[in-house]
């Protein structure tokens, strides 16, 4: 449909029908047959960032650059290791902002 026409269009219905159309109960009756909206678990979800969060220390726990940067940013001197740290965690949450808004904007 073109936008140009959406505006005649709505006129040309609102002139023929000045309300809402009696059903008799039918979208009543429809809406009970429908089934309940089951509740999706979370236990998986966090139970896979749990598991992830460990492999990640994990892998982590053995390069030299993870530690320099960590004892760097806790003592407050910033190291090329303590800056890729910051950088990587920005990173990291930025990309969990994009799909927690791409996940919202699903429902």
């Amino acid at each position: 449909m073109n936008e140009s026409h959406d505006d005649t269009i709505d006129a040309l219905l609102r002139h023929q029908f000045e309300g809402p159309i009696a059903d008799e109960g039918f979208s009543e009756r429809v809406m009970q047959h429908l089934p309940t909206h089951r509740r999706r678990a979370t236990w998986p979800l966090w139970l896979g960032v749990l598991i992830g969060a460990a492999a990640c220390w994990i892998c982590m726990d053995s390069v030299p650059l993870f530690h320099n940067g960590w004892h760097d940013w806790l003592a407050g001197q910033p190291s090329m290791s303590a800056i890729g740290m910051w950088a990587m965690m920005a990173a990291m949450s930025l990309l969990a902002l994009m799909w927690s808004l791409a996940e919202s904007s699903r429902r």
